[in-house]
């Protein structure tokens, strides 16, 4: 039952990362059609903030549920290594 569970937490978790970049997608077309002689509107900028500021969450908690994952599994130290991000400490 435990796997089910973190199973359907891994598709929610993966769900709101691709939402989120998903969302981005208006914006970074209205952003590389602007005139680059021109400022980035307001109302850009802002939705940008926001979406960005969803994308890094989003992104942090599949992160997490992953870094959860491999730690059930013990398999943590040989993920940290392979992506050679050793040294960093939680």
């Amino acid at each position: 039952m435990a796997d089910l569970i973190e199973i359907e937490a891994l598709k929610a978790s993966l769900r709101g990362a691709y939402r989120a970049t998903e969302a981005m997608k208006d914006v970074a077309t209205r952003v590389d059609l602007a005139d680059p002689r021109a400022d980035v509107s307001a109302a850009d900028l802002d939705e940008l903030q926001r979406l960005t500021l969803a994308n890094a969450v989003a992104a942090q908690a599949l992160r997490g549920l992953v870094e959860t994952m491999l730690k059930r599994r013990g398999k943590l130290q040989t993920a940290v290594a392979a992506s050679g991000s050793e040294g960093i400490e939680e």
